[in-house]
């Protein structure tokens, strides 16, 4: 297997011939095909370690994880990383030789290429959650122990003079390059141990909750320049931290087991635990979420969910997106989590929270709170018309919410998918004029009940007209040839296609257009890429509704015409966002 690092035979069988007067231990390095499963293959433009270091450096230590989860889960780490080694132990206890072999990391948590990678120092929490989705674990003491017994390549400790600096990034580099220098000529798959303190698990973290434990640096003799502590808050992340994932499967006397059943095992925690029988703690609920998510209301029959930073910086202003749900849907599905066995289905289509999430962490220029709206009706047209025949409701629901942040400078900008656009439709009927703190406006395949009839051209010219920081978007697809169970289910006119085609030819006599194909998409833009028509044909008759979102649409419909316009993602290709999938659509970092 390519990466895979074998001990001859003839050494093999001196090894296990050793066994210490004691009878206590016997370490045995087995380096076998034992993959880092649930990892994508790594993109061939991923950032390296070093490009890492440097995106990475400015930001706060929230959205510094945050961006560690999207590369470690979209698989940008070194290939050798992937190739877990085998490490097996054989102890005495109660006078009966056990053996258990564990698989694990050889090294510790990277970022990058085997060329150019990054030791990257986390939170617990987020080394929980990423060692979570490859089914693995931290190591207790022991186990470091243990690792550092049987790695091929023991690397004396380099600590760095302590100071201010040592949470930094670029701290984090500099450290690295000294590694770097010391496995000069080594196996990049080897076992490696020496350069980093490991978090590990203990039982004193039962009475030290949101602290981080910490325990090694070993040196080439085993003994640990870092003894177990737990004085550290879960915060606290210096460049000397390193997370080693151990598999959760292990086996014990060649049957299965796992780590978490050996070490609450009275007897037989002793191959793992130095410090008695214990359950693991979690420490995932020990680090402040990223976000809060508040539940509203507003009558007649509106209901949805405030999606906010938890940090706000106050210089900057307060971008508030407020995305009407689709039809059939409501706002929890809207927002979206990842399947869990039994979940409906409909949580897995727009995933507005993780798109929101990668916003965030891509556009400083504001702060981004999501407002995701539902309808008691599931279709907002049918709510219009029975409780809110005259357009009152829709524009006071919006200036209520604007109201909830008095002390700052509030932009709105409003979204929608499917029956959702006619929620934005119906904003617009309901006022005299589009108000000038409206800097955008997006139809995510959803301006059905667009009419020049109603004046819509009107006002979003006047409004367009009205500043340079106001832009429009519209994405559809040529859904009156789509076929659902073999016949079409919108006219030409009617469906998004047909409506986006009047939209834009009722804009033309105001705004000068380009055309642009890319593959099967034509982009039709004005005013310098603030007015912008994604119009993909449909050769294949598809039924794209959804996907026209899922693949990068919200992120898409928020970035058109500005710098960051198709900049680390793509509309319609694979999820950017796929890392900031929660389990629980209203949790936080690392939810589940």
């Amino acid at each position: 297997m390519r990466g895979a690092w074998c001990i001859p035979a003839r050494a093999c069988s001196r090894v296990l011939a050793i066994k210490p007067a004691a009878s206590l231990l016997v370490f045995l390095v087995l380096l076998c095909c034992c993959r880092a499963d649930g990892l994508p293959q790594r993109a061939a433009d991923a950032p390296t370690g070093s490009e890492f270091a440097r995106r990475v450096a400015g930001l706060s230590l929230t959205d510094r994880e945050a961006e560690v989860r999207v590369q470690f889960l979209a698989g940008n780490v070194p290939e050798a990383w992937r190739n877990f080694v085998e490490v097996a132990t054989t102890r005495t206890i109660g006078g009966a030789e056990h053996t258990v072999v564990c698989r694990v990391a050889p090294d510790y948590l990277a970022i990058g290429s085997d060329a150019d990678f990054l030791l990257m120092p986390v939170t617990p929490a987020t080394a929980e959650a990423l060692a979570d989705k490859l089914e693995c674990t931290l190591p207790t003491r022991r186990m470091v122990q243990d690792i550092h017994r049987a790695a091929t390549v023991k690397l004396p400790p380099s600590p760095l003079p302590p100071g201010p600096e040592m949470t930094t990034v670029p701290e984090f580099a500099r450290h690295n390059d000294l590694v770097r220098q010391q496995r000069e000529g080594r196996s990049p798959g080897a076992l490696t141990s020496g350069q980093k303190k490991d978090i590990v698990l203990t039982p004193l973290l039962a009475s030290a909750p949101g602290k981080v434990a910490i325990y090694g640096w070993l040196r080439s003799d085993g003994t640990a320049i870092q003894p177990l502590y737990t004085g550290h808050t879960a915060a606290w992340v210096d460049y000397s931290h390193g997370a080693r994932f151990v598999q959760r499967a292990i086996t014990v006397d060649g049957k299965p087991a796992t780590i978490a059943s050996v070490l609450a095992d009275p007897v037989l925690c002793e191959l793992l635990s130095d410090e008695g029988p214990f359950t693991p703690p979690g420490f995932a609920a020990s680090a402040p979420p990223a976000e809060t998510v508040v539940e509203v209301s507003f009558a007649p029959g509106v209901t949805g969910f405030i999606n906010a930073p938890t940090a706000h910086l106050m210089g900057r202003p307060l971008r508030l997106v407020i995305y009407a749900a689709p039809a059939g849907n409501t706002a929890a599905q809207t927002l979206g989590h990842r399947l869990q066995p039994g979940d409906d289905w409909h949580f897995d289509i727009q995933h507005i929270a993780a798109q929101t999430r990668w916003l965030r962490q891509h556009d400083d220029s504001a702060d981004l709170v999501l407002v995701c709206l539902q309808c008691a009706e599931k279709f907002w047209p049918a709510w219009r018309k029975a409780r809110d025949p005259e357009n009152r409701r829709i524009p006071e629901i919006i200036a209520a919410l604007c109201a909830r942040w008095p002390d700052r400078q509030v932009e709105v900008n409003l979204s929608g998918h499917s029956a959702g656009g006619s929620f934005v439709l119906g904003f617009i009927d309901g006022v005299e004029a589009i108000p000038a703190s409206v800097s955008r406006i997006s139809f995510l395949d959803s301006n059905y009940a667009y009419s020049a009839a109603k004046g819509h051209p009107a006002k979003l010219t006047a409004w367009l007209k009205g500043g340079a920081d106001r832009r429009l978007c519209v994405l559809a697809y040529h859904d009156s040839v789509a076929l659902l169970n073999g016949k079409t289910f919108v006219s030409e006119a009617g469906g998004t296609w047909g409506r986006s085609h009047a939209m834009l030819a009722d804009l033309r006599p105001a705004f000068p257009f380009t055309a642009t194909t890319r593959e099967e998409v034509t982009r039709h833009a004005a005013l310098d890429g603030r007015i912008q028509f994604w119009l993909l044909e449909n050769p294949a008759k598809a039924v794209l509704h959804t996907r026209l979102v899922e693949w990068n649409g919200f992120i898409h419909s928020q970035l058109t015409g500005t710098p960051l316009e198709e900049k680390d993602y793509r509309w319609l290709s694979p999820r950017v966002y796929e890392g900031l999938i929660h389990r629980d659509g209203s949790a936080g970092p690392g939810g589940k």
